[in-house]
């Protein structure tokens, strides 16, 4: 055995879907010891938004170090950090008309879900917060209490008190149905007393791929406005472009209390995670959530130098959305050829649901094989998941939608209807 299966946890999960040993990565293509290559629809499960290694950021990265700038800085002030917090300013938050605070709460998405959680209890001195059934926010003890999946959930090993589920936006409702639908969900909550927060993704990744309509989030919005409950936008995957504009929630034109960003926010794949609050809410004492990781600065520059790229300007929105749309009408092809469930997703994130079990993950297993990197997704793992990079170039884009397409056709092929 190799010296991960001598040495590595169990636990480990990509690597058996995937077992080979990468070395080098460029663009939206990996490359393996062998010689291999694969194009990229997994990106790091979203952290790799502009794809491995972009050229300038590495070179901003490897400037910054190769002139001994400060690496571990926890919350210290720093050059670095001064820059990031003038570009998220400048480039992000100004130009959309938001005003939030800035907490480094740690390197992860789970981080920034805690800081939220522990945020929104001491600003309302309510316990509960309500989430969403299919929705994934982390695997700290926190986070989890507000994932749904049961098979994450049962490796706490102890209750996950004080959260309560709520049925996700279900598109086979129409605009109507969905409102009031989610309205008397969020009015039984109240029954044991109104809840601190409600957490959401507007587009729920590992679950599925599944976006919620505008409408479905506006009376979200209004509803936690109108109890005094704190709205909770985690951005984590779905964030940073993922759907076409930085924040996945604008369509909506809402203002959440509080966001949550990781994954693609350092622009590099690096650890670094935010919680942005409205300023009102900012009511932390001094030391009173902290981490030790929670100023990488590495991070904050590539961060900086990704902003001043990618969201200078609306290019990168437009072709993210552009692509999107070809993506699909091409799993749309896809679905109608050989039977399946319709594809949704936004922007450049998107899902291709099977109803036989163990079909996606078929799928994904000849995908590999075939040279492309997919993950499933879903309660089930019902679901392929189409996740390139956002710039990837079209050329490789039109080949890993070719390689999914055969993939199904010799999996599920025309035995038909998946059923």
């Amino acid at each position: 055995m190799s010296v991960f299966g001598t040495m590595e946890s169990e636990v480990r999960s990509y690597s058996r879907a995937w077992p080979t040993v990468f070395t080098t990565g460029r663009g939206a293509v990996l490359r393996d010891e062998s010689g291999g290559s694969f194009i990229d629809f997994f990106a790091g499960a979203g952290a790799l938004n502009y794809g491995h290694n972009p050229p300038e950021l590495k070179a901003a990265l490897l400037e910054y170090l190769s002139g001994d700038g400060v690496t571990h800085g926890l919350d210290m002030h720093t050059a670095a950090k001064r820059v990031f917090l003038e570009r998220l300013r400048d480039l992000v938050l100004a130009p959309r008309g938001l005003d939030y605070r800035v907490q480094f709460p740690g390197p992860g998405g789970t981080n920034a879900v805690e800081a939220a959680l522990k945020l929104a209890r001491k600003v309302t001195g309510r316990h509960t917060v309500a989430y969403f059934q299919r929705g994934f926010h982390g695997m700290t003890l926190g986070a989890l209490a507000v994932t749904a999946n049961p098979m994450k959930r049962a490796g706490a090993g102890v209750p996950l008190p004080y959260t309560v589920p709520l049925p996700f936006d279900d598109l086979a409702d129409d605009d109507e149905q969905a409102v009031a639908r989610l309205i008397r969900s969020l009015d039984g909550v109240t029954e044991d007393g109104l809840p601190a927060a409600v957490v959401v993704e507007t587009v729920q990744g590992e679950g599925g791929v599944n976006p919620a309509r505008p409408a479905w989030l506006r009376a979200l919005a209004s509803w936690t406005r109108e109890h005094g409950t704190l709205l909770v936008v985690d951005d984590i995957q779905m964030g940073c472009g993922r759907t076409g504009p930085f924040f996945s929630f604008e369509p909506a034109g809402i203002v959440p209390d509080i966001v949550c960003l990781s994954k693609s926010i350092s622009g590099y794949g690096m650890p670094m995670a935010l919680t942005l609050m409205r300023p009102e809410y900012d009511v932390w004492k001094p030391g009173e959530h902290n981490g030790t990781f929670r100023g990488y600065n590495p991070a904050f520059v590539t961060a900086a130098r990704a902003l001043e790229l990618f969201w200078s300007d609306g290019a990168l929105e437009a072709r993210t959305t552009a692509l999107g749309e070809r993506v699909g009408r091409a799993l749309a092809d896809t679905a109608r050829r050989y039977g399946l469930p319709a594809p949704r997703g936004r922007g450049l994130a998107w899902g291709l649901p099977f109803r036989r079990p163990g079909a996606a993950r078929e799928v994904c297993d000849a995908a590999y094989r075939g040279g492309l990197l997919l993950e499933t997704a879903g309660p089930h793992d019902e679901v392929a998941k189409v996740l390139p990079p956002l710039t990837v170039a079209d050329e490789q884009l039109e080949l890993g939608l070719g390689i999914l397409d055969e993939s199904v056709a010799s999996t599920v092929g025309r035995r038909t209807l998946a059923a």
